[in-house]
């Protein structure tokens, strides 16, 4: 496993990150899901992303028991606060002061730690001033309860109003959480350089595209049973978008490409989006122990100029592409 700084910070992450969004308490049962977290951790993973709206949740509790009795220094830990949680009242979503304070809270008991090494706001709050997040965030970073702070999913302009009010109040501000893949793309254009110019890396998201970089889903044929294609509470409904026959088709003809970098086509993906340099680490979540263990291996690889070329040629006319789909809800979810 390689590790790289993240943003401007004297802090290492891994390469890839493993995360439990659509796993841990919901999809994988959660014995499964510790052997999972085992099966990392044994690879060489040490960064674990999580968020208090996984299953509501039930994601950290899951998270916090598989990493009980790990040496709390040798690991970095993430989470989240934005997307309701507990009963959904009136404050249990935002990043008001209100609900950052309390939710950092409930988010260490469940992680069983004394602080997380990321704070993250899961989204921008359009009802909350900014001076008022980046506020309270500074005083869970000074409570010593978080080290560092991040978002997901900020546009370029919320960055920089962001770490310029995070510089004043002393804080790091090191970190964005996008979606990124060779399919997703809307990051490139405005977010990385900015991104680049404040000292800002990316922890992408879904850097096979929900699976469908895998070459798992066929052009016109029955999607397979069992796969997140088919998963009804909230799998199918992340990766359709990407189950168009152009898209598998391209998907197919990358295997020529992943078979010369002696890789298949998940760990092309990933090793993909690791070439960018903005980009600190790759999330990859998992049903089973044996997908992280193939997933590592995307770890540490170098895609020549050539391969990149034939994927861009391949694949790169079918990416979204379009800054304007970073974006924010307009309201604060209930």
């Amino acid at each position: 496993m390689d590790f790289r700084y993240l943003g401007n910070s004297g802090l290492k992450v891994s390469e890839l990150t493993y995360g439990n969004w659509l796993t841990h308490g919901s999809q994988v049962e959660n014995d499964t899901a510790i052997e999972c977290v085992k099966a990392a951790l044994e690879v060489g993973i040490t960064s674990f992303d999580t968020a208090d709206a996984y299953a509501n949740t039930v994601a950290e509790k899951v998270l916090g028991k598989a990493l009980k009795g790990e040496r709390r220094e040798s690991l970095e830990i993430f989470t989240k606060v934005y997307w309701p949680t507990g009963p959904k009242g009136h404050n249990d979503s935002g990043l008001s002061r209100k609900h950052i304070l309390e939710s950092i809270d409930g988010s260490l008991q469940r992680l069983k730690t004394d602080y997380v090494d990321l704070y993250q706001a899961h989204r921008y709050d359009v009802e909350t001033p900014l001076e008022e997040t980046m506020q309270a965030f500074a005083d869970v970073v000074r409570q010593g309860k978080a080290l560092y702070i991040g978002v997901s999913e900020w546009n370029a302009d919320q960055l920089r109003a962001g770490h310029a009010l995070a510089r004043e109040l002393g804080i790091q501000l090191i970190s964005n959480q996008p979606q990124y893949s060779m399919l997703w793309r809307v990051i490139e254009a405005d977010v990385v350089p900015a991104a680049q110019e404040l000292g800002i890396s990316q922890i992408v998201w879904s850097p096979v595209a929900q699976g469908a970089l895998s070459g798992k889903y066929l052009p016109g044929a029955p999607l397979p049973k069992g796969t997140r294609a088919t998963d009804k509470k909230g799998g199918a409904d992340t990766i359709k978008r990407f189950l168009a026959d152009d898209v598998l088709t391209a998907v197919q003809e990358l295997r020529p490409v992943a078979e010369e970098a002696g890789l298949d086509l998940a760990q092309l993906a990933i090793a993909w989006v690791l070439q960018n340099p903005n980009v600190a680490s790759a999330i990859i979540g998992a049903s089973r122990p044996q997908q992280v263990v193939s997933n590592v291996k995307a770890a540490g690889v170098t895609l020549s100029p050539d391969a990149l070329g034939r994927i861009e040629s391949v694949i790169g006319h079918l990416a979204e592409r379009d800054p304007s789909r970073t974006v924010s809800p307009e309201t604060r979810p209930s």
